[in-house]
Order: structure tokens, then sequence, then C-alpha cells
């Protein structure tokens, strides 16, 4: 079984998370000082930080890209939510040049991107889609 992740946008992303915290916290609480007085109250305050925390999970939601793959087919997870692929279906696992993620080339000409498997992870994606291939090579014999 393989499992992929991206490493270099999940570091990015949980980085950018903890510093939208930092900054959204640091502005809540420095916020009233510069404002006339009773323009800023503490509901501002609080808001301001719900916002940063939100933003903090829009961030985090590029860290769910995953590719899981077995004998019996491969099991991708995007954006918007995961989709299952029988072997059967898979013409093939491309990693166009100039890309920056992987596809699985499907039997009726559609294009799925493998988001975990991005080109700035490197050598590390190279590897990966040998051995998707490998895995759906052996799984179709």
């Amino acid at each position: 079984m393989i499992e992929v992740r991206p490493r270099r946008l999940t570091r990015v992303c949980w980085a950018a998370c903890v510093l939208d915290l930092v900054v959204f916290a640091v502005i809540a609480v420095l916020l009233p000082d510069g404002s006339p007085a009773g323009q800023v109250g503490l509901a501002d305050q609080i808001s301001f930080f719900v916002f940063g925390v939100l933003l903090a999970v829009a961030l985090i939601a590029f860290t769910r890209f995953r590719v899981r793959a077995d004998g019996n087919g491969i099991r991708v997870r995007n954006v918007m939510g995961e989709r299952y692929f029988p072997w059967g279906v898979v013409v093939a696992v491309h990693l166009p040049k100039g890309a920056s993620w992987a596809q699985l080339e499907l039997h009726d000409d559609e294009t799925v991107a493998l988001l975990a498997l991005q080109t700035n992870d490197g050598d590390r994606t190279i590897d990966h889609v040998l051995a998707l291939r490998q895995l759906m090579q052996t799984a179709g014999s």
C-alpha cells in the first residue's frame, strides 16, 4: 500500500497558520490602543481574532491532500472530497514536464490532479509516481 501527503505544502501551511494566529492575536490585543476611546471594544477584539482563526482553518484545509493506493485501486483526496478509482479505469499516472503535481489519466480521457504528489517535494514525488505506476502494472497483471 502506498500513502502520500505533500510535505513542503504541509509545512508551509502550518507555519502560515501559526503566523496568522500570532499576528491576529497581537493585533486584537493592540487594537484598542490605536483608536479613540470607546471605538473598539472586547467584542471587536474577539471577532477580529475569530477571523484569524477562520483564516487558519482555511490554511489547514490545504494539508488534507492525500493519495492512497493498493492492489485494488487508488483513492485521491483533493480540495473537494475524496474519489476512488479502481486500477481498471486508470490508463496512466503522469508527471507532466512543468506541471506542479502529478495526474491520473482515466479511460474516458478525464484527468484527475494528484495534489498530494507535488513537484516541489522533489525526488520523493518522482519515486511515488514510479511506485504508483508499478502498482498499477502489477494490479493489471
